[in-house]
């Protein structure tokens, strides 16, 4: 795979078009046709600017933008303040707009009817809980044994903001795809050597940013743990395509001064830019490459974005996951699932409560493909 030729800008944009397969991808990896509208919400987004201007930083917009991505805080709803008192209701009320994908399950396995269906999933707040320490979030395996099912009917992808080596540990389930810092890290599931040995090999990874690695993981990420060290509670991550600055556990006061220092470090670095996660400030390359564009790339690498057999679902939890949610509505691919306790707005079509309604979904999907399959010995 050749990348070299598409990095002679300082700043990069799209990789190699997607037009030769690159993985040996289950041949039901295919985009599904149909319409729909876009939902445009105000969903939080951060203003960003050029690295090296502060004053965005300190600005009330930033702050306000980290509150908010806090569940410990007010929420936000179409202009208005719910109190935890009121969430029930808003919930009940929002549900309206994105219907629960347990009570929606008839409606979607219809829609795949004749089809074959993808399963896309983010990890933490989707398959597993959302913890204090990020190093914890480990899924159950309750969790785990209802998606090795599913991966047997459905051919399924994690698509995590971890590294991919990360999430792999976490799930441990060889027989799915993975594509880790938001999508910019990708694999198909591990296959044994032709001898059949117990030794296994990778299945033709994917790296759009890969020549980054060396500024991300031997800089970036050296100079955030150095500068950060003194707050307590900050907690830096290498996602080796990105690097993750936690401030779960900060004190409020200090979250300017984490802001702070992560755009310090960024302005020194003109091809990389500065995301917002769930409670996390996120610096990644500057590339056209997204969570909703590895979606996309499992969809296209073997040159089967025209067919119309098939239909993606993907389920995530964070602001990340957006982009493939857009991906799917904008292109009437397929499904998106929002999982949130609280009202806000989403690309999403579904919407799920949390990790437990997750399992539950997954659990029907696979009775639903199962009793399919068993149909089809018979005719």
């Amino acid at each position: 795979m050749d990348l070299k030729s598409n990095h002679s800008s300082p700043i990069l944009t799209d990789p190699m078009p997607i037009t030769k397969p690159r993985l040996r991808i289950h041949d039901s990896l295919l985009p599904y046709s149909s319409s729909g509208f876009i939902s445009q919400g105000p969903f939080l987004t951060i203003p960003w600017k050029k690295p090296g201007l502060l004053d965005d930083v300190l600005s009330t917009s930033w702050f306000d933008a980290m509150k908010s991505s806090s569940p410990r805080n007010i929420i936000k709803y179409n202009g208005y303040d719910f109190s935890s008192d009121d969430v029930d209701v808003a919930y009940n009320n929002w549900m309206l707009k994105y219907p629960s994908a347990l009570t929606s399950i008839e409606q979607i396995v219809s829609s795949a009817k004749g089809k074959k269906i993808a399963l896309f999933l983010d990890y933490d707040g989707t398959l597993s809980p959302i913890v204090d320490n990020p190093d914890d979030a480990f899924m159950s395996n309750a969790m785990r044994a209802a998606v090795r099912n599913v991966a047997k009917y459905i051919p399924t992808a994690i698509i995590s903001g971890r590294s991919r080596e990360k999430v792999l540990r976490f799930v441990g389930l060889k027989e799915l795809y993975y594509a880790g810092s938001h999508g910019m890290d990708i694999m198909g599931p591990v296959q044994p050597l032709a001898d059949r040995t117990t030794e296994v090999k990778d299945e033709s990874l994917y790296q759009p940013a890969s020549e980054f690695l060396p500024m991300i993981n031997e800089q970036v990420f050296v100079s955030l743990v150095e500068i950060t060290k003194h707050i307590e509670g900050a907690k830096v991550e290498n996602n080796k395509f990105c690097v993750s600055v936690h401030y779960r556990n900060v004190d409020e006061k200090s979250w300017t001064t984490v802001a702070q220092y992560v755009q310090d470090t960024l302005k020194r670095y003109p091809r990389l830019r500065l995301t917002h996660g769930r409670m996390v400030l996120e610096i990644r390359p500057m590339l056209k490459w997204d969570k909703g564009k590895a979606v996309e790339f499992l969809l296209e690498s073997l040159d089967l974005s025209s067919s119309e057999d098939v239909l993606p679902i993907y389920v995530g939890d964070d602001r990340t996951d957006e982009d493939a949610f857009k991906f799917l509505r904008e292109g009437g691919h397929g499904y998106g699932i929002l999982v949130t306790p609280a009202p806000k707005e989403s690309n999403a079509y579904y919407s799920l409560r949390d990790p437990s309604e997750v399992m539950e979904f997954i659990n029907s999907l696979a009775i639903h493909k199962k009793s399919v399959s068993r149909f089809d010995l018979y005719i």
